[in-house]
């Protein structure tokens, strides 16, 4: 899958393709729905699948305090695409250049001047330039004018609702693990490097490894029974902690801590993928690290229950 980081690093060679627009977050079952219809008509025409998308997502650009947590960073989105077939991303930055560009000038320099869009598939909800003036009706003015196909995806329903990354976000928050697996159509995970913490939970007989979040906020807190990939063939159950630390994290800091059963090795630096699979508890504040820990041989216990692994295994 080929990247395009930016309109600057177009070239002749990328015009001409069909191609869709938005953010894709957590890259869901309705996405991937646009994903095989664009795959489908590119390959009926003979020119790439491209998806245009955006980096941040422009929430986090006009409302960064109070914007949606991000269901995957820009590696997992990327990652994603790929493995849906997609033949190229164009990526933009968004800033305030491209939030005061108006729809008409996005379809001129975007659409036609850079990409050649043959054919564009979008949602009927679909808005997009300054002040969010552009929709479905401007882009199909503009494709009878500039020569371009333009169409209207149907939502997907899980539950007899549409399938949203808003509502993964509400399912994940709620601790509804499985109804967000069946919106995403695949269990939720977060991926990132093992980095280097303070150590505390090996001083209190738990060892975690530390992953990096590489997010403003997280969409699901507490503790949960999970299974991790990276490590071997075989992913590795354990335990996991997801949130700021109440008990002993004056910064609030938002950490993903994760103690793997029966296991000890040098993990630093690996990137592993955390597979959420039950949510166990809501986070909690402890009196001391003695409370702690026996709350964590706890979590420890039922996790193992629910994975199926007996101690020592």
């Amino acid at each position: 899958m080929q990247v395009i980081r930016g309109l600057h690093n177009l070239r002749p060679e990328h015009r001409g393709c069909v191609a869709t627009i938005g953010n894709f977050d957590g890259v869901h079952l309705g996405h991937r729905a646009v994903f095989r219809h664009l795959l489908k008509l590119g390959a009926e025409l003979g020119l790439p699948a491209t998806v245009i998308t955006f980096e941040p997502h422009p929430l986090e650009f006009f409302r960064p305090a109070s914007a949606p947590a991000r269901l995957t960073r820009l590696r997992e989105k990327l990652k994603a695409l790929r493995e849906s077939g997609i033949q190229r991303v164009m990526l933009l930055e968004f800033g305030a250049r491209l939030a005061a560009m108006p729809a008409e000038d996005f379809v001129q320099r975007v659409l036609v001047d850079g990409l050649g869009v043959g054919y564009l598939l979008v949602g009927d909800d679909f808005r997009f330039g300054r002040d969010r003036a552009g929709d479905i009706g401007l882009l199909r003015a503009a494709g009878r004018k500039q020569g371009f196909g333009v169409d209207g995806m149907d939502t997907v329903s899980v539950d007899s609702r549409r399938v949203s990354s808003t509502r993964v976000r509400e399912a994940l928050a709620g601790g509804d693990l499985d109804l967000a697996s069946r919106c995403l159509g695949r269990p939720y995970r977060i991926c990132g490097r093992v980095v280097h913490g303070d150590h505390r939970g090996r001083s209190i007989g738990f060892p975690t490894a530390n992953i990096g979040l590489h997010r403003k906020a997280s969409p699901l807190h507490g503790v949960f029974a999970v299974q991790v990939h990276g490590i071997g063939e075989q992913s590795l159950p354990g335990v996991a902690n997801v949130g700021n630390q109440p008990t002993v994290d004056e910064d609030r800091r938002y950490l993903l801590e994760v103690h793997l059963f029966d296991f000890c090795g040098d993990i630093y630096g690996r990137h592993l993928e955390v597979e959420f699979c039950k949510r166990l508890r809501g986070e909690k504040r402890f009196g001391s690290l003695e409370q702690l820990s026996r709350q964590i041989e706890r979590d420890a216990r039922a996790a193992r229950k629910l994975l199926g692994v007996s101690i020592g295994e």
